[in-house]
């Protein structure tokens, strides 16, 4: 454990920010920083098999100790930190046994991350807390998790005594912008099941996550002089002003919780003749979800009864809930649940309100439930993880690693 804090420190100082704009894989260059370093560390620990495709994937072989065939399983995590915040000059601040009082983060700027705001602090009362200098996001998302799988195979390398099966390990490009299953060859992987290390606080388990679509809305004006505007001008800056009014004002959000589903509007542009207004549909629920673009698609037609062609969308579903695969295959949940309860470890079995690579994963035949990497406040400047849950998280691993050994 001793090596777990330095590798992670290390990660989150290299800059991985995606980049949704870009058409490449990975969406930035800089992303091949981290990723050129993570084959380096795989192959200076022992691990086989490793390689790394043109697109940045990157995937590693523990052999079976066993004699006897048990499935193979494997372990993902992500390299890219989110487009929506700065990842550049991280500076991770610890702080040992903390005290349950407010932390400053930075003094110049008076960013305070304080237990009253952030109940959850209080959880970690006496642990070491690695935090941001409040001017970035800190990168747990998902470099938590990658030096959780990287020191959870060490540790096996180095204690040849635990039994297990064979264990694939993959890191990838790009999750955050939603890309990050898009070119993983499931196939090369080779894995029955694996699990994603990509959930929040200690104890989570999640094998069910939003439906998601994007939607891009456009508005089509007619620009006419102001004085001479009177049943002339088309403002279309105003037209997405009353498609934003139309929508569902608790539906957000801000004002959302567990499997309640929002519209999240995140970036609106415009001038008299033309505006845009992008927004995220998100949904647990199928059919409630269709419903919602349903709406979105009946707004639209609404406004160009109003107003004759001056409003289109586009909707692009994004990724599926994947409760319906893992159903199938629910014996790899309980595994990891009885992992946590051997080690200790309330298991906190809830929704994601979000996505996760598991979820295209277990589409594209490899079920990928979701465990813990510890974090907290993911993508901004009060962004926190545990020391105490990335160690329990690398116990986790290696104890689904033996129970699969056990079990089959």
């Amino acid at each position: 454990m001793e090596k777990l804090l330095p590798r992670f420190l290390e990660y989150v100082q290299i800059d991985t920010q995606s980049d949704p704009k870009s058409k490449t894989t990975p969406s930035t260059k800089k992303q091949w920083d981290l990723a050129k370093k993570l084959v380096h560390e795989l192959h200076k620990i022992g691990m086989q098999d490793v390689a790394i495709d043109e697109h940045a994937y990157i995937m590693a072989t523990l052999p079976s100790n066993l004699e006897k065939r048990v499935p193979t399983i494997g372990f993902i995590a992500h390299f890219d930190t989110t487009p929506d915040f700065t990842a550049v000059g991280v500076r991770p601040k610890r702080i040992e046994n903390y005290d349950g009082g407010d932390i400053v983060l930075n003094t110049a700027k008076n960013i305070v991350l304080s237990p009253s705001y952030f109940e959850e602090l209080l959880q970690y009362k006496g642990q070491t807390l690695i935090t941001t200098d409040g001017t970035t996001l800190l990168g747990a998302d998902d470099k938590a998790g990658i030096a959780e799988i990287i020191t959870a195979m060490e540790y096996l390398i180095d204690h040849p005594e635990i039994p297990h099966g064979k264990i694939r390990i993959a890191f990838t490009p790009d999750e955050e912008i939603g890309r990050g299953a898009h070119k993983f060859d499931v196939d090369k992987f080779g894995a029955e099941w694996a699990y994603t290390m990509d959930g929040s606080q200690i104890g989570e388990l999640e094998y069910e996550n939003f439906n998601a679509a994007d939607a891009k809305i456009k508005f089509q004006g007619k620009s006419v002089h102001p004085g001479y505007a009177k049943n002339k001008m088309v403002n279309a800056i105003g037209l997405a002003n009353e498609f934003l009014s139309l929508l569902p004002k608790h539906e957000k959000p801000e004002s959302t919780e567990d499997r309640e589903g929002f519209f999240h509007v995140y970036a609106i542009e415009g001038e008299i003749e033309h505006a845009k207004v992008e927004l995220i549909i998100r949904d647990h629920d199928a059919e409630h979800f269709e419903a919602r673009k349903a709406l979105i698609n009946a707004i639209v037609e609404k406004l160009n009864t109003q107003y004759p062609d001056a409003v289109s969308c586009e909707i692009k579903d994004q990724y599926k809930n994947m409760e319906s695969q893992i159903a199938l295959n629910f014996h790899i949940v309980e595994i990891a649940e009885e992992a946590m309860q051997q080690l200790g470890i309330e298991p906190i079995i809830k929704p994601i309100r979000g996505g996760t690579d598991g979820s295209q994963l277990s589409f594209m035949g490899l079920p990928c439930p979701n465990i813990f990497a510890g974090g907290h406040n993911f993508h901004g400047k009060y962004e926190y993880v545990p020391l105490e849950s990335m160690e329990k998280a690398v116990q986790t691993i290696v104890k689904i690693c033996e129970l699969t050994g056990e079990k089959f």
